[in-house]
């Protein structure tokens, strides 16, 4: 029998569709399409090729190599079709009842290796904690301009996942507010703390861990495990043991930890379900000088994690009309198929 569920910080509910249960196989997806530029052997994130991004704003690079030229091992450009543009604040303006301000914000790329063909479970450990360095270190920069309330790090791997180009990359989108999700699980995970007198992100791990059934990996620093209130077969998210709201908090021996289990539990998925096209996202808490004067508590009620979010599924109209998610595989039996990968 199916069986709703709840998620626990955001309060939204999932249908777990036992009827419907599938087997990793039912989800292999066909062999992707290369877009037509990366078709006919061209790609602008190649190495070789950065005259044709916008100047880089950053990158790892071999000692004596100059800016936009080859040399680099991580590199991050402005997106060459950016979301938001930067700028001062931007003023809001009204026009009866509706708002509105300028695009103001931050869209760059992270070309996480010069090799087109190497995804980030394709690469060593030491380079995954690299691309992880620079992703902190871009969340520094672009937060030192305390007009740039949220920073978010995405990844979207595949067509189907939204990525124009198959070139291993990633993300960044600053914006001049807090988006409404990320209030949500701000405003659910402050609630919760009254109630638990904890942080609910470490009441969770520490009750997952227990039971075992959802764990797919677990480190000395990291646990990654399917979402008792999975939205799609074999979600995943990945949470640090140590509570901490900010992602730039994470030391050293933490962004190797996690390095490695980001390519165990990306490895399992390919090897699992044959590689598909995934959603990877980064939640963690605003700028911290926002944090600090707006929510002075969140830093002990907040708690960073990694979402990954594997294509399988398609989301229709009574998603759209419900908010309600229809998972035909049970978190339990996603986490067991992928320990056993």
């Amino acid at each position: 029998m199916s069986e709703l569920r709840k998620d626990l910080i955001s309060g939204r509910w999932v249908i777990i569709a036992t009827e419907r249960s599938k087997r990793p196989d039912d989800f292999r997806p066909p062999a992707p399409v290369a877009a037509a530029a990366e078709a006919a052997g061209f790609c602008p994130f190649c190495e070789g090729n950065e005259a044709k991004t916008p100047p880089e704003v950053f990158a790892l690079r071999a000692a004596g190599t100059a800016p936009d030229s080859p040399g680099w091992t991580v590199r991050v450009v402005p997106n060459k079709f950016p979301a938001l543009t930067p700028g001062p604040p931007p003023p809001r303006a009204s026009q009866g009842v509706f708002q509105s301000m300028e695009g103001r914000g931050v869209h760059e790329v992270i070309i996480e290796n010069p090799v087109h063909g190497l995804d980030l479970a394709d690469l060593p450990v030491a380079h995954i904690r690299d691309v992880l360095r620079v992703f902190q270190m871009r969340i520094r920069a672009i937060e030192g301009q305390l007009h740039y309330q949220y920073v978010q790090v995405f990844k979207n791997k595949g067509k189907e996942a939204g990525a124009s180009l198959s070139h291993p990359h990633s993300q960044i989108v600053a914006t001049p507010i807090v988006p409404k999700r990320v209030k949500e699980e701000i405003y659910g995970a402050d609630r919760l703390f009254r109630t638990f007198k904890e942080c609910a992100f470490c009441r969770i791990l520490r009750e997952e861990e227990a039971l075992g059934a959802r764990i797919i990996a677990r480190t000395g620093h990291f646990t990654a495990l399917a979402p008792y209130a999975s939205r799609f077969p074999f979600e995943m998210t990945v949470l640090p043991r140590r509570h901490s709201a900010f992602f730039v908090e994470a030391r050293e021996d933490e962004l190797e930890a996690l390095a490695a289990i980001l390519k165990d539990v990306l490895t399992r998925l390919k090897v699992t379900v044959g590689d598909p096209p995934f959603n990877m996202v980064l939640h963690q808490a605003p700028n911290q000088w926002l944090s600090a004067r707006h929510w002075p508590e969140l830093a002990e009620r907040s708690h960073w994690h990694i979402e990954i979010i594997p294509i399988l599924t398609k989301v229709a109209g009574f998603e759209w009309g419900t908010g309600f998610y229809i998972n035909p595989v049970p978190p339990e039996t996603g986490a067991q198929f992928l320990r056993q990968a």
